[in-house]
């Protein structure tokens, strides 16, 4: 068989694999995934830079950037997205996971580490860095490919965040796309992705604590 046939059916049974372990929920599912990731990246003999971690000559400039943007997108799911959603399914998002988490310094701080490790990091190489890796490598990198490797790793994401209802999941896959938008924005830079979604998760964790849920602007 020709290597590169055989490397990509080994890349359909990873995603497969992790597709499975995130929509089932199993035990930590990120934290499953990483641990796929470690053997499929010895398997391959390719370091970790093959999911995406890139150097950027002007650092300063796009964690700048990408703050600024992360607001905008926070302020239009807040402000059009989720007023939207809350409409049109007469639900909410559920935020029940951090009832405590109002007022609460040591919360926040908690959630602030698990928000930049956990997620920022451990979620963007699962999402963005591995699947996207595996996807493209199955369904090549012309637009069709890249609309359907997005579109992929952007529902699982979404899936995974099922605890917060159909609004959540309908959020955070938005979120996903907004996170491969901005890892395209800077060459296909796994640490646009991560930067965004910890600021993401941070400014929206300190809003919480200082206001409580916010399910919209109307």
């Amino acid at each position: 068989m020709n290597p590169k046939h055989l490397w990509k059916i080994i890349a359909v049974i990873e995603i497969i694999l992790a597709s499975v372990i995130i929509i089932f929920d199993i035990f930590i599912p990120t934290l499953i995934v990483l641990g796929i990731i470690v053997i499929s990246l010895l398997i391959r003999r390719e370091g970790i830079s093959a999911l995406g971690f890139k150097k950027n000559k002007n650092a300063a400039q796009m964690i700048g950037v990408i703050l600024l943007s992360v607001i905008l997108w926070q302020l239009i799911q807040i402000g059009v997205t989720m007023p939207i959603l809350n409409h049109l399914t007469g639900t909410t998002q559920d935020l029940s996971a951090f009832a405590n988490l109002k007022g609460n310094l040591s919360q926040l701080s908690l959630y602030l580490i698990l928000t930049w490790t956990l997620a920022a990091f451990g979620e963007e190489m699962v999402y963005r860095g591995y699947l996207q890796n595996r996807l493209s490598a199955v369904f090549g990198e012309n637009t069709i490919g890249l609309v359907l490797t997005i579109g992929i790793s952007s529902l699982l994401f979404g899936v995974a965040h099922t605890e917060q209802g159909i609004i959540g999941v309908v959020v955070t896959t938005l979120d996903a796309l907004f996170f491969s938008w901005l890892k395209m924005k800077y060459e296909n830079n796994l640490w646009a992705a991560i930067l965004a979604h910890g600021f993401s998760n941070s400014v929206g964790l300190i809003v919480f604590y200082f206001t409580g849920p916010i399910y919209g602007l109307w």
